[in-house]
């Protein structure tokens, strides 16, 4: 498997772009000893789930992008654990397309240009409807030997 797919994976099991997913129960389930009668709302907490170190192990809030290497089925030891684009037929309709996508954009930026975390970054992810840095990306972007410093601010609700 391509180098640039495991780190995308890894990159969006810690921080997916969604969450939480929210579902209506269509009809009445009862998993385990609970009950959920008709049209209950449950959230599944995918950011939670993600970082979950008995699901993923001890490094679980680490970046480790061999865990992919042998596929998702393989590192989720075909449990329905890495879900960051839903899962099942909610499944984001557009998930190929934003991989390929990701990787062609990461593969076109890299080609010409370098970029540095600059040290006034600060790591904080916020979650609102979206994983999201809560200061902004500061990052040293170098092209052609240039240096410049820039910051990708957040927008506020």
């Amino acid at each position: 498997m391509p180098q640039v797919t495991i780190i995308l994976y890894e990159v969006l099991r810690l921080y997916p772009s969604i969450i939480a997913l929210i579902r209506s129960i269509p009809k009445e389930t009862k998993p385990g000893k609970l009950f959920l009668p008709v049209g209950v709302e449950i959230s599944l907490p995918v950011l939670l789930i993600h970082h979950d170190q008995e699901l993923w192990g001890k490094d679980a809030h680490e970046f480790n992008p061999d865990r992919f290497s042998e596929r998702v089925s393989k590192a989720t030891k075909s449990q329905v654990i890495y879900s960051p684009f839903g899962w099942g037929l909610r499944i984001c309709i557009e998930m190929n397309f934003a991989q390929m996508e990701a990787k062609m954009a990461l593969a076109m930026i890299l080609r010409q240009f370098w970029f540095e975390i600059s040290s006034s970054y600060a790591h904080s992810p916020c979650g609102i409807f979206t994983l999201r840095p809560q200061h902004g990306a500061h990052l040293i972007y170098i092209n052609f030997g240039l240096r410049i410093k820039f910051r990708i601010l957040n927008e506020t609700w």
